[in-house]
């Protein structure tokens, strides 16, 4: 049987990532570049873009804790 084999691009540098168990990074290339992108998003770099939300007051809510 002839399988595919799925190459995607790594979304930090743009290299090409074969999609398998092999590439434990997946879709990234690296660690580094998974750690690049997720420095990104924890700085704000990357958001979705939308509306902004407020903070909803807890008051009134059930305690769970």
């Amino acid at each position: 049987m002839n399988k595919r084999v799925l190459k995607v691009n790594c979304p930090n540098c743009n290299e090409i990532v074969i999609w398998s168990e092999d590439s434990p990074y997946r879709p990234f290339c690296s660690q580094r570049c998974k750690t690049i992108d997720f420095g990104d998003w924890a700085s704000e770099r990357h958001v979705i873009a939308g509306e902004p939300v407020a903070p909803q007051d807890d008051e009134g809510q059930d305690d769970f804790f």
